[in-house]
């Protein structure tokens, strides 16, 4: 087979001027030219040079998509939870606040409750907060004893005292918001003593420990006693201690002390609110 070969000698000039601009606009980029939009996933393929030395095809390789991670086991997600911080002072003492010693050998409770309520602004005698509660052999429901005669130490059905609610019903009666409660906290304590707010106490004699027992009424109730079951004002704290009216007396004791008696009868009380 014959080649034929054409002599550059016989094309004319002006159309090798037409080829050389044609393979120029073809190779030139200007570098303001847009490069082609690209989906993720999308493998795209840059147009060859006419050279048959340009570089290879070039081909972007596809965006690798991220494994998608188990659900995650919400019951066993740990949330972490922000500690309060106390609106209380580190320490604070209410005063002036007064009290008396108590007029019966079983009357501490009455005692207590008159000074509170004097504090308050509210005149009562101690026998009339006595002579207003109700008897019972549970001390829940009423005073256990005989307020005139009978020593202290014992426990129902002998002669005990009285507990918070039966205190608290009386001095409502009388006027004020007195409220019994149970289970009350170190820190709630601190809170309602900055607020100038004494509070009435249940112990274990001069902040000592007895063990509580329990004790069923005569109509089958439930009830926790203690020997020694005793009543005193807190007036104040420090970050150490705890202060207490005792018979119209101030003492400091130790938190941990305090915390040991007053531990026995359930953390029992009576707050303003």
């Amino acid at each position: 087979m014959i080649r034929k070969v054409v002599s550059f000698n016989y094309i004319p000039i002006f159309l090798l001027l037409i080829i050389l601009t044609a393979c120029t606009k073809t190779s030139d980029r200007r570098q303001s030219d847009p490069l082609p939009t690209v989906d993720a996933g999308e493998s795209i393929l840059l147009p060859a040079t006419s050279s048959p030395s340009a570089l290879p095809t070039h081909i972007l390789a596809a965006t690798t998509t991220p494994t998608k991670l188990p659900p995650t086991d919400k019951s066993a997600t740990t949330v972490a939870t922000l500690t309060p911080t106390p609106t209380y002072p580190e320490s604070h003492f209410i005063y002036p606040i007064v009290g008396h010693k108590q007029e019966y050998p079983l009357s501490c409770e009455a005692s207590a409750a008159s000074d509170w309520a004097n504090f308050f602004g509210v005149s009562i005698y101690e026998s009339s907060i006595q002579f207003a509660l109700p008897s019972s052999d549970n001390p829940d429901y009423g005073f256990v004893g005989q307020v005139l005669t009978d020593a202290w130490g014992q426990i129902p059905p002998y002669a005990y005292g009285v507990h918070a609610g039966p205190i608290a019903d009386v001095l409502v009666e009388m006027g004020l918001p007195a409220k019994a409660v149970k289970n009350y906290s170190l820190e709630e304590v601190k809170q309602k003593l900055s607020e100038n707010k004494p509070i009435i106490v249940w112990v274990i004699g001069n902040m000592v420990y007895s063990e509580p027992v329990e004790y069923i009424d005569s109509q089958g109730r439930s009830v926790i006693v203690a020997p020694y079951e005793h009543v005193v004002i807190l007036t104040g704290y420090n970050q150490t201690h705890l202060r207490y009216m005792n018979n119209g007396r101030f003492i400091d004791t130790p938190v941990d002390v305090f915390l040991n008696s007053w531990g026995v009868l359930g953390n029992m009380a009576v707050i303003y609110e």
